[in-house]
């Protein structure tokens, strides 16, 4: 992230990188040239990036199977994480892992996972590492709507509560579980109301204001490295694609196009977008469509790993 420029045009920058990659991924993935399944967050990019902006180096990160977008904000290498989803040895992950499980320990990233909710009490005991560290970094934990319903959700809140951990919870509510709606899920659609009662600071954005989030997590975050504890928000968003894969599925049944028009009228993208000079946003453009076809290039010609090192980082040393 190139910290000359605005703010505006950092998130937007952050913001164009996440969606442009997505694209092209699902321009790819019908060749079968990836070799895992992948679960794009297109329209829900705003979150991680309004979010991790705050995070310095040493901060960690951990996202879910739908974790392109954490990955990158938080430094991961385009090259490294496209050659994983292309199973080759260049990967983030030597090419065993694929896009559910991305991971960047020099960067912050902790390793994702396909298990929905499991990187939440991870998350959890990294916070209290740092806290027995005693150092001033914190922890971000991405998760869906589906992943609170976990025995593990309330188990970490509480426990971070508990020991007063330096971590933020950031619930990325599109307000499905799969395909299923929260509203036959819940009798609240209101995460915060249940999150409340565990005794930690909450805040609901149920509108896609990438400056408000990036406002509040920023004032939590300062204090979160003074010791005040973990702190949870909930961003109501929309995914544009489905669950799993390159494509939309309006013609499901399940949701309807109507609902995702006041959301796509609303894109942070372009909104971002108009409050840049039209030079700057087309520069910023170019450098990333480099970047990507460079991503995409070193990807296809990695190679594969060797059928030898089948076994090979398959424990830690």
């Amino acid at each position: 992230m190139n910290e000359s420029l605005s703010l505006n045009a950092r998130l937007y920058e952050q913001v164009a990188l996440i969606r442009r990659t997505e694209e092209v991924i699902a321009e790819i993935y019908p060749s079968d040239k990836i070799k895992s399944p992948v679960h794009l967050a297109i329209g829900q990019e705003y979150i991680c990036a309004a979010v991790i902006e705050h995070l310095k180096a040493s901060d960690y990160a951990c996202g879910t199977y739908r974790g392109h977008g954490v990955y990158l904000a938080k430094g991961g290498s385009l090259n490294s994480m496209m050659a994983e989803l292309y199973g080759k040895s260049t990967g983030c992950a030597k090419g065993r892992a694929g896009s559910m499980h991305l991971v960047e320990s020099q960067h912050g990233v902790i390793g994702m996972s396909a298990v929905v909710g499991t990187g939440i009490p991870v998350a959890v005991g990294y916070a209290l590492a740092i806290k027995q560290k005693k150092t001033t970094d914190v922890v971000v934990v991405f998760m869906g709507d589906g992943a609170t319903e976990e025995g593990c959700f309330s188990e970490s809140i509480n426990f971070a509560a508990l020991h007063k951990l330096p971590i933020l919870f950031v619930c990325e509510n599109n307000q499905l579980a799969i395909h299923e709606p929260i509203d036959k899920r819940w009798a609240t659609p209101h995460i915060t109301q249940r999150v409340s009662t565990y005794g930690i600071p909450t805040k609901q954005f149920s509108k896609p204001d990438i400056f408000a989030i990036h406002e509040y997590v920023g004032e939590q975050i300062k204090q979160m490295r003074q010791g005040a504890g973990p702190c949870f928000i909930e961003c109501f968003t929309h995914r544009w694609s489905e669950h799993v894969g390159p494509n939309e599925d309006y013609d499901q049944g399940y949701r309807s196009l109507e609902a995702a028009e006041p959301w796509r009228k609303n894109d942070v993208l372009i909104t971002l977008g108009e409050t840049l000079a039209p030079a700057l946003r087309d520069s910023i453009d170019t450098k990333i469509e480099t970047k990507i076809q460079e991503a995409v290039n070193f990807a296809e010609q990695s190679p594969f790993p060797d059928p030898k090192e089948l076994y090979d980082y398959v424990y830690a040393k």
